[in-house]
């Protein structure tokens, strides 16, 4: 079993494949596992590294929940790179991972050659609404354990498509929520997702940005659409896809439109040339 030994707790990590490095970060619903689809068509070409954060076993599970900042988080992305002798790569990410390669990004941009940034910035949009429901979430989840997590992921409309298009997928999603630590989902709930920035304050940042950026958001996810237009609107080398008929997990939902689009960006990356990006470009 790899781990690394980060900030004083072991994050488990997998590797695959080889070449430029291209790391997945996961949502908060989901652990390593969910990109699976992901590490068997990429690590054809990339040397692939999927993680899971501290709270999610069998990575650390942090009893104190002052150990979940979303600073936290970013650091322990950077020791883990640091570790793995990786200078630079491709960094992905969902949802709350989506967030997490987004302020990666901002705090290392010498280290990210390529960023894919997939149906985040849930609680910029109707913040107060948000953290109330994140404030029930975690209380759930507190009260009756791995349920409490599947209950509130199961019923929110921006999943439901999935459970619709894709029973089999489906089943496979609610089975890895049940495996995850309560403690772990709580405390992240608690301190990185209700504590960290809404992209509202971080226009300037982002604005910042000059490495080339694909955004991407289902059709379906109205949590994550205007924030999508927000780093769209506002990072210069931004490009944003919108999947058809897609909910908020469309790496799972729709595998083979995920990849296809993320191949492509990757491709135009690698070539230099990513719409009015440059790599021979004077920035």
């Amino acid at each position: 079993m790899p781990t690394a030994a980060v900030n004083g707790i072991e994050i488990y990590y997998e590797e695959a494949g080889s070449g430029f490095p291209l790391v997945f970060c996961h949502e908060f619903a989901g652990d390593m596992r969910s990109w699976e689809l992901q590490v068997r068509h990429f690590a054809r070409r990339y040397r692939v590294i999927t993680f899971n954060y501290r709270g999610y076993p069998p990575s650390s599970v942090p009893a104190d929940e002052a150990a979940y900042a979303h600073e936290q988080l970013i650091d322990d992305l950077h020791r883990l790179l640091d570790t793995l002798g990786i200078a630079r790569a491709h960094v992905a990410g969902l949802a709350t991972g989506g967030n997490l390669a987004l302020n990666f990004a901002i705090a290392h941009p010498q280290m990210v050659a390529g960023l894919v940034v997939a149906g985040a910035g849930a609680g910029t949009s109707d913040r107060e609404r948000w953290l109330a429901g994140a404030r029930k979430f975690a209380d759930d989840i507190e009260r009756d354990g791995a349920e409490g997590i599947v209950a509130n992921v199961a019923g929110a409309p921006q999943r439901v498509i999935f459970r619709d298009k894709d029973p089999r997928g489906w089943a496979q999603f609610i089975a890895m929520m049940r495996s995850f630590s309560p403690v772990g989902c709580a405390n992240m709930m608690r301190n990185a997702l209700m504590k960290r920035k809404p992209l509202t304050e971080l226009r300037d940042a982002i604005a910042g940005l000059q490495m080339p950026i694909l955004v991407m958001c289902g059709d379906q996810d109205f949590p994550a659409a205007e924030s999508s237009r927000l780093i769209r609107d506002h990072a210069p080398f931004a490009g944003l896809a919108v999947l058809p008929m897609c909910g908020h997990t469309l790496n799972s939902e729709e595998p083979v439109l995920f990849n296809l689009l993320v191949s492509d960006f990757l491709a135009a990356v690698e070539a230099g040339r990513w719409g009015s990006w440059s790599a021979g470009a004077a920035r």
